[in-house]
């Protein structure tokens, strides 16, 4: 096989592309398996395996390799650290090849890439990684309960120590190992297409396991598939890919047909389409979002999902639409967040947030509040919702709201937790009277 399309070439490929290049992962990884979807499917699933993986577990992985290497992870080159790391996560997590041939691999793959001189550091430490594994002491929880934390789940330490002041120790133990959990993929039918008992007996024939998601009749979680986009009800536009806690937001909301709904950060468009699908076809939801990108994605949903009743529109949140005042039955204000509560799906999100722009966040969604409700009609709705579990961004946010303007009133909260089954997720649902 040539190193071109070496399983672990690519994984490589997928790990500079997120630590040195900046590239977010999910996006990394589903570009390389389409590019090479001709591979066989035990090599897509390696690849999609070892990356994630590596990236969830880079804090440990990280913690293992200092532990027999003279040289720190912080001091080696990119790609001898990538190399290391995913080989080390193939050591320790995974039984299907045997520990000689990783470290083999991981030279050989080294050497191809120009560090001939340093094959013999790799093989070294692996050997000694693979030697000294079972006895490696970790942080103890006792005496280093933020530490233990950080490297046992591989989240930064200033995240663990906030999960253990707001959420106690057990429920962060729960929290935590839900972000390292095997999620399926959820999906939500276009009951107004196809019953979901319908897709889920076509899914099965095809040897898709379909499972319902209570308690959302119209939700699927799927396993055994290859690409989701193979599925002939997902390229129908028949299925759509969706956290059930991102469904809550138009089963909270519960739009009206006729409605004029506003999205004001919209995309990819799974609200939107949702919101459009419940109102049967009828009204009109406008779904914004600021980029010609991010408006494209939205599009291309809405063509997919033969969405009649949706339009996608190019526009700033940030910037007062006079034009919309008071014409909306339904804003959807779905803003920018930590993403905290999406972890699981997007591991390099715990590496990429600090508490300083956790702080910057808060503030840009108050400003963004503050212009998008102008577009909410008297007697209309207002949903505030983000992917995140901070008290910043979700219910101080809510309450401060409120008490800056007293002609809304604030319905429901709800937060959803990543151990329930479901992203972190807070939905606040207002009204204005």
């Amino acid at each position: 096989m040539k190193d071109a399309t070496n399983p672990r070439s690519l994984v490589l490929d997928i790990l500079l592309a997120v630590d040195r290049d900046g590239e977010f992962s999910h996006i990394a990884i589903r570009n390389t398996l389409d590019k090479y979807r001709w591979l066989p499917r035990r090599d897509r699933a390696f690849i999609k395996r070892v990356s994630e993986g590596t990236i969830e577990r880079m804090i440990e992985l990280d913690y293992i390799i200092n532990a027999c290497s003279s040289t720190k992870v912080s001091k080696m080159k990119p790609v001898i650290r990538a190399i290391l790391r995913s080989a080390v996560y193939q050591l320790k997590y995974m039984d299907s090849v045997p520990d000689p041939a990783v470290c083999n691999e991981a030279v050989c793959l080294a050497v191809k890439r120009g560090f001939s001189g340093l094959r013999g550091f790799v093989n070294g430490v692996l050997r000694a990684v693979s030697r000294e594994m079972d006895h490696i002491v970790y942080p103890s929880e006792e005496q280093e309960p933020v530490r233990a934390l950080s490297v046992k789940y591989s989240v930064p330490e200033w995240m663990a120590a906030r999960f253990l002041q707001v959420y106690g120790w057990d429920r962060s133990l729960s929290i935590l190992e839900s972000f390292l959990n095997r999620k399926n993929l959820c999906v939500r039918v276009d009951i107004n297409r196809k019953s979901p008992e319908e897709v889920r007996q076509s899914l099965e024939s095809l040897g898709i396991r379909a499972t319902p998601h209570e308690p959302l009749s119209y939700a699927l979680d799927l396993d055994g598939y290859d690409v989701p986009e193979e599925i002939p009800e997902f390229a129908e536009g028949i299925l759509y890919m969706q956290d059930p806690s991102s469904m809550m937001v138009a089963e909270l909301a519960q739009p009206r047909e006729g409605d004029f709904v506003l999205d004001v950060c919209a995309a990819p468009g799974g609200k939107s389409l949702h919101i459009a699908q419940m109102m049967h076809g009828t009204g009109l939801v406008e779904a914004r979002d600021l980029t010609e990108y991010k408006v494209e994605m939205i599009r291309e949903n809405i063509i997919r999902c033969r969405a009649k009743n949706v339009r996608a529109v190019l526009w700033d949140a940030l910037v007062p639409d006079p034009e919309s005042e008071q014409k909306a039955d339904l804003v959807i204000a779905d803003l920018p967040c930590s993403g905290l509560g999406v972890i699981g799906r997007k591991p390099d999100i715990k590496y990429r947030m600090t508490e300083a722009r956790i702080q910057e966040l808060s503030g840009l969604q108050r400003r963004m509040l503050d212009i998008v409700c102008r577009y909410v009609k008297p007697g209309g709705t207002l949903m505030y919702s983000t992917c995140t579990m901070t008290e910043e961004e979700n219910r101080q946010n809510a309450e401060w709201f409120i008490r800056e303007h007293p002609d809304f009133l604030l319905i429901s909260e709800h937060q959803f937790l990543p151990d329930e089954g479901c992203d972190g997720f807070y939905i606040a649902k207002i009204s204005r009277q």
